[in-house]
């Protein structure tokens, strides 16, 4: 099944038994690779340079699956995903089996996402984070790995693991890489190949929701910045109030809350409030726009990096996005 180039592993000794001379970058998967995913090995194989090492690990952890989630149906492509590794420039495959990850079983001992893994997707999905984290801590030891890649559209996913990391001082860098999408805007995942024709039509609603937020906070910003350049109160009020009726037709909600968060979730909830009425409806789960360090909800005053975050069902399949954006200082 592997190729001559990419080899395609089973036990965590054969990884170790593995030699070289630069550092192991390593890219988590569940398998059915993608676009998303190739663009990720392709990074790792960058960051690992010619001595380097890239493994990709392929494993569908069932510790992330609650009840009635779609662990049985979850698509299993092995050697279509040793394919597109090898193609993306991945040295090997580590792909163990459920009694390699957990021998004995299920694990006693697992890891806690916390409060944070409580909030958004964790409340949705009740145990996921402590399985997804708990999965991550083992691969990372089996894999011993140097680097590891994760992509921003698990942006809560990519913040949880960073915070392991840095809690528990794990001795491993975690990098992140932009999320892939189609040329319409849809975020590639593995779930996607659930969607029927229509689905993936309403499905567009989410980025589409994301970039009208998106749209909205740069709005605001330009608002902010021009009137950063005027050097007193008087003048920038009066700055304001011109940019305001010159735009005021284009974007009425940018010129009453200049930088306002909850103007950003306004613009992305219209679109996600309209998408309810398509044919199938866009269910909505969340729209959050959260303080990546905590996922914590942001306030108006809120300066720094932020996530704009939705996740909603299309038929029977669920989805999630999501897009960072930078808050300035306060006008």
């Amino acid at each position: 099944m592997s190729s001559s180039n990419t080899r395609l592993l089973h036990k965590g000794e054969e990884l170790r038994a593995r030699t070289r001379a630069g550092q192991r970058v390593v890219v988590m998967t569940m398998g059915a690779l993608h676009e998303g995913h190739a663009t990720l090995v392709r990074t790792a194989r960058e960051r690992a340079g010619d001595d380097g090492e890239v493994v990709v690990t392929v494993f569908v952890n069932p510790l992330q699956f609650g009840a009635g989630e779609d662990l049985d149906r979850y698509p299993r492509t092995l050697e279509a995903d040793v394919k597109i590794a090898e193609q993306a420039g991945a040295d090997a495959v580590f792909a163990p089996s459920v009694d390699e990850v957990y021998p004995g079983g299920q694990p006693q001992v697992r890891m806690s996402a916390g409060p944070m893994g409580e909030r958004l997707e964790g409340a949705s999905r009740p145990g996921h984070f402590d399985g997804m984290l708990t999965v991550v801590a083992k691969l990372l030891h089996l894999t011993r790995a140097d680097v590891a890649l994760f992509g921003q559209k698990d942006a809560q996913q990519l913040a949880l693991i960073r915070r392991m990391v840095r809690d528990l001082n794990f001795d491993v860098e975690i990098v992140a890489v932009p999320t892939v999408r189609e040329p319409d805007g849809l975020a590639l995942s593995s779930r996607n190949r659930y969607l029927s024709t229509e689905e993936r039509r309403s499905a567009l609603a989410l980025s589409r929701a994301l970039f009208a937020g998106r749209d909205r906070h740069a709005a605001q910003e330009a608002l902010r910045a021009r009137a950063a350049e005027s050097p007193t109160t008087r003048a920038r009020a009066r700055a304001l109030d011109a940019l305001g009726e010159a735009r005021a037709a284009a974007d009425a909600h940018a010129v009453a809350s200049p930088g306002g968060p909850a103007s950003v979730l306004a613009a992305a909830r219209q679109v996600l409030d309209e998408a309810r009425r398509l044919r199938p409806p866009v269910e909505l789960d969340y729209l959050a726009l959260v303080d990546p360090s905590d996922f914590g909800d942001v306030r108006g005053d809120f300066e720094g990096e932020a996530v704009l975050a939705v996740a909603a069902r299309v038929g029977t399949t669920r989805l999630i996005d999501n897009l960072p954006l930078t808050f300035g200082g306060r006008l």
